[in-house]
């Protein structure tokens, strides 16, 4: 994390300031128009690594005009506390390498999320979504306050189930036909991860 707090971005609101998360190797922060291109550049580079995991996509996904539509409902997102987006930059932030978001935020008696993740074919096997992820959750745990984080994934994607895994998720269920992904209802490991009381314990 960056030393000091939180430096000035977008609020949403209940008041949370979206971060600028350093790693060792990565940057994850909130995309600006700025990065338009780095991020049609990622789209573009692992369309076909991603396409699996991931909703249908028509042509137009793979557009500056719909990662600037994307921008505008991520900025809007963070600002109604719909969700908080995570573009994951290499240490200069000339290249996207990844993205992760909390999203579907339920405040309230539930305080939890779900997460979601992806990462360049280029970048896998070297532990960097893990060391961004570790940086997040440190964040949603504890500037965002929530009590649980669900992530889920397919049961093809054996990569994703090690890493949450290792993340500390627990498996929860199994639902089936849960998200219609690459064009069909596929099932899904519901999976979720506790925040850490005071004393290093689950909180319960």
């Amino acid at each position: 994390m960056v030393p000091g707090g939180w430096p000035p971005g977008e609020v949403g609101r209940a008041g949370v300031v979206m971060p600028r998360l350093e790693t060792a190797r990565t940057v994850c922060r909130l995309h600006t128009s700025a990065d338009i291109e780095q991020v049609l550049q990622y789209r573009l580079r692992n369309r076909a690594h991603l396409q699996p995991w991931e909703p249908l996509h028509d042509e137009s996904y793979y557009s500056r005009e719909s990662v600037a539509r994307g921008l505008a409902q991520a900025h809007a997102a963070v600002r109604l506390e719909q969700g908080y987006p995570f573009c994951i930059f290499s240490p200069d932030e000339s290249e996207v390498w990844g993205t992760f978001t909390f999203a579907n935020i339920v405040r309230g008696v539930f305080q939890a999320c779900h997460l979601g993740y992806g990462l360049a074919i280029d970048r896998q096997g070297r532990g960097l979504m893990q060391e961004a992820l570790e940086s997040g959750l440190q964040w949603a745990f504890g500037e965002l306050g929530l009590h649980r984080v669900m992530a889920n994934y397919m049961p093809a994607n054996v990569r994703s189930g090690a890493l949450l895994n290792r993340l500390g998720f627990e498996r929860e269920g199994y639902a089936r036909n849960y998200l219609k992904i690459a064009g069909r209802w596929q099932d899904h490991v519901l999976t979720a991860r506790v925040a850490p009381s005071a004393d290093g314990s689950v909180d319960v």
